[in-house]
């Protein structure tokens, strides 16, 4: 694990292991973290991972949360960014910093109204006749604005 990640990509109880693995391929690209916090709706062993053909999967930086409680607790007195289709504040008005946490709910549900109510959430504003978009796309979105605010040299 590298000691200061760019950022922290949480995905909580997440249930398709390919957007996982996609998100895991976003994370080594960008120098993040990412946190499963269990129950997770699929296996992340060895064996599972190569199966999927997810070869990068030993490259990613990745941190195992027990359960919601034990994430909380690790996440204690950091900047906690939630990300939910059921608020109307949108992912542009974050001022980033290193080292934030991008929290992402699972993708049948979302995050629980409690979360949402507790901590706030942010959004990422839709035009078309859609629900939501898929987990990996989202978080991409997201973790892209995350990389220009903070290295707009880049860009």
């Amino acid at each position: 694990m590298s000691a200061d990640p760019f950022i922290h990509i949480a995905l909580m109880n997440p249930e398709i292991a390919p957007n996982t693995g996609n998100i895991g391929r976003l994370c080594l690209g960008l120098d993040a973290r990412l946190h499963v916090i269990h129950p997770l709706g699929f296996q992340i062993d060895e064996k599972a991972v190569r199966r999927a053909g997810v070869d990068y999967w030993k490259n990613v930086d990745l941190q195992e949360h027990a359960d919601d409680k034990a994430f909380w607790s690790w996440a204690e007195g950091r900047r906690v960014h939630l990300f939910s289709t059921k608020v109307s504040r949108t992912y542009g008005q974050i001022s980033w910093a290193r080292g934030d946490i991008l929290l992402f709910g699972p993708e049948s549900r979302g995050l629980s109204a409690e979360d949402i109510a507790e901590h706030g959430a942010w959004t990422i504003p839709m035009t078309g006749a859609i629900r939501s978009l898929n987990l990996a796309n989202a978080v991409a979105v997201v973790a892209y604005a995350a990389l220009q605010s903070l290295h707009g040299e880049l860009f």
